[in-house]
């Protein structure tokens, strides 16, 4: 039996991976916590994410809690994700990063204290789109400079980084496919005389709308041709699912970083 604490667990994602958790007879919650000052802390989170009551307060610090757990898991902000992190390693417990948005010092960050305790990150957790990161490398290769590569990515009006994770991860498997360096050939934003374009450059445009969960959609166009592929998500449970997934693969692995292609063995 594998013991989670969920991060932000009074949010969209954290309280769909927690209610979710009762789905898995070999995971079992144990605590939640939420930011210091939510209205919900001292709660029942299960009252509070409408499963019932569960007798599992919500706290505000992960401290407190953190030795009843195996795994952490944290869909939360590159800084909170950071602070859960020392705390785990602090602890020796294993952690699942859904969080986007780090900089590259905040990757160094988590690259370094993994050196002590396994962690699985990755920008989505989804199978669908983990399946999309294996093959699109093969397709930009045989399509090679012929095709134009463009990637669009539409989410919720409230998603606070962009592009998203997982737009900026299609465009790193792409790019090394086929040696072209991302921060020289990216482009973010296309207005006025632009000139014409470029057959390196790879295309990444943002959309945010509404209450769209997620989609992602990458298109190579040739002469004559195109040919587009597209994931959309229809409910964050895809990604909550896949978090439990990854919480059950890293508890009593070996210390180190890990993605979701090495969850679902796809590597």
């Amino acid at each position: 039996m594998t013991r989670l604490i969920v991060a932000g667990a009074a949010g969209k994602m954290g309280s769909r991976i927690a209610a979710l958790a009762k789905d898995y007879p070999d995971l079992k919650l144990t605590g939640a916590f939420e930011r210091k000052g939510h209205e919900a802390i001292g709660k029942d989170v299960g009252e509070v994410i409408g499963i019932g009551k569960t007798d599992i307060t919500l706290s505000d610090d992960l401290g407190k809690i953190i030795d009843d757990a195996d795994v952490v898991i944290s869909f939360t902000t590159p800084e909170a994700s950071l602070e859960h992190l020392k705390t785990a390693a602090q602890k020796k417990k294993a952690m699942v990063i859904g969080t986007t948005g780090f900089s590259k010092e905040g990757i160094q960050s988590v690259k370094e204290l993994s050196q002590s305790i396994p962690v699985v990150m990755a920008p989505n957790m989804s199978v669908g789109v983990n399946l999309l990161f294996k093959v699109l490398g093969d397709i930009a290769k045989v399509l090679g400079d012929d095709y134009d590569i463009e990637i669009v990515e539409s989410h919720h009006r409230l998603k606070k980084d962009a592009p998203s994770g997982t737009a900026l991860k299609m465009a790193q498997v792409i790019s090394e496919s086929i040696n072209r360096n991302l921060d020289e050939v990216a482009v973010y934003a296309r207005k006025g005389m632009i000139g014409e374009r470029s057959k390196k450059e790879i295309g990444i445009q943002t959309v945010r709308a509404g209450d769209i969960v997620g989609e992602h959609t990458v298109l190579f166009g040739g002469l004559g041709e195109r040919i587009e592929i597209t994931h959309r998500a229809s409910s964050r449970d895809t990604f909550a699912r896949g978090a439990l997934k990854a919480a059950k693969w890293i508890y009593g692995k070996p210390a180190g970083l890990y993605d979701m292609m090495d969850v679902l063995g796809l590597k």
